[in-house]
């Protein structure tokens, strides 16, 4: 007997769980206790309640194992230094005549290489600093741009969210992360229009906040960049030539060569602690969510949901963005946002006529318009790289969010209007 949570319970199970995140829960508790209140009052009982959390969980559990497996690649790029050369050869190369733009940039590369975004604006925001200093520009600006490059880069990635879209729609991580590649880039135009704009807005950066270590020893950019390399060429012998090397062997082995051409293999064990700490919050957080979308995907919320938008007579493949951008709007993660969408919408919007690949990227593009509130984590650990007063940081939630929706509409204009890959 198929057990169905009312729409009353998925509803209070979303509300519960924001509450709590915003009230500084850790956020899989938040989604468990959602999840569990949900169910109760969904009307469906503990122990069916309990059970649906649980499959929700076992559902994610191939993701996780992936992203435990990506900290060794994170850890080597960020701990030896990696990660840092990469941004200042970028930010060199493009040049600080164009300072905007080589931070979006640089921002960008850093994650689409395996890096997570708020890591990667930590990792550029002294470089963003020392730039805004002498050539006077806002805080605003230099965060915008590297938030907005971030976000290009997201979306390109072996990161955690790209690996939950995957694993999902059951298809290649690197067709996912090609999938992104041309929102990324008008991601990354409109990031540097807007972060123009913002040039003089707002507080400047004073000469004190402005740090450099002249004497860190960093690798050579070829040794930075290899780990990366290859790691997505690896992944990529799967479409290529049919070979499949999953992201569980590729990501590490990755990180191993770069470690080996750092001259840095001693300290491969160091760095793969420093990766699984960062994962390990990401993991533990995916189970959460697990509970959180069995509940949801189990409820009538879904068919309130779908059955408005059929009456709207709006095409169904709009279904995906919309639910990326509702599920990060709860959770105010990325990650979260794009598992919760996949796992409660992504069999309907598929049975609905999308492309398991348009769909997915659709949902992954659409959950980085609202990543950035302020009950995630995203929020202040951006704000406090370049120290930004709390209303400073609420007031670049819209050209953040203008950020997201430009990678969510391209997305689907290529996905689902034109079908562009499929």
């Amino acid at each position: 007997m198929t057990v169905t949570v009312s729409v009353l319970g998925a509803l209070a199970a979303l509300v519960v769980a924001i509450v709590l995140i915003l009230k500084k829960v850790p956020p899989a508790y938040g989604m468990m206790i959602g999840a569990l209140v949900g169910g109760l009052v969904g009307g469906i009982g503990m122990v069916d309640t309990i059970t649906l959390m649980m499959d929700g969980a076992k559902g994610m559990i191939p993701a996780v194992l992936r992203i435990l497996a990506a900290g060794v690649l994170a850890g080597v790029l960020i701990e030896s230094g990696g990660a840092k050369k990469i941004a200042e050869t970028l930010v060199q190369k493009v040049g600080e005549t164009r300072a905007l733009l080589a931070l979006a940039f640089a921002t960008m590369v850093l994650t689409a290489v395996g890096v997570f975004i708020d890591v990667a604006v930590i990792t550029v925001a002294p470089i963003a600093l020392a730039i805004a200093q002498r050539a006077h520009l806002s805080k605003m600006a230099i965060l915008l741009a590297m938030i907005g490059g971030g976000k290009a880069g997201n979306i390109m990635s072996p990161n955690p969210n790209t690996i939950s879209a995957a694993d999902a729609f059951h298809v290649p991580l690197t067709s996912i992360m090609a999938a992104g590649i041309i929102p990324a880039v008008f991601g990354l135009i409109v990031t540097y229009l807007i972060a123009k704009r913002l040039s003089h807005k707002g507080s400047m950066v004073e000469a004190s906040e402005v740090t450099t270590d002249e004497n860190e020893q960093l690798p050579s950019f070829f040794a930075a960049i290899l780990a990366p390399v290859v790691a997505i060429v690896l992944l990529s012998l799967r479409p290529i030539a049919g070979i499949v090397i999953d992201p569980v062997i590729a990501l590490p082995v990755g990180g191993i060569v770069g470690a080996i051409a750092m001259g840095r293999i001693k300290q491969l064990n160091q760095f793969a602690v420093f990766g699984l700490g960062k994962m390990t919050g990401v993991a533990v957080m995916l189970i959460g969510t697990g509970t959180l979308a069995g509940i949801i995907a189990n409820s009538q919320l879904k068919d309130v949901i779908i059955n408005g938008l059929t009456a709207s007579g709006l095409p169904a493949y709009l279904l995906a963005p919309i639910s990326g951008a509702l599920m990060s709007l709860a959770t105010a993660s990325t990650t979260a946002g794009t598992a919760v969408a996949s796992s409660v919408f992504g069999t309907t919007i598929m049975e609905l006529g999308v492309a398991s690949l348009g769909a997915a990227a659709m949902i992954h593009a659409g959950a980085t318009v609202f990543d950035h509130m302020p009950h995630g984590s995203f929020f202040h650990a951006t704000g406090g790289s370049v120290n930004m007063q709390m209303k400073e940081r609420l007031r670049l939630i819209p050209y953040e969010t203008a950020v997201g929706l430009v990678l969510a509409i391209v997305s689907t204009l290529v996905f689902g209007v034109f079908g562009w890959f499929l």
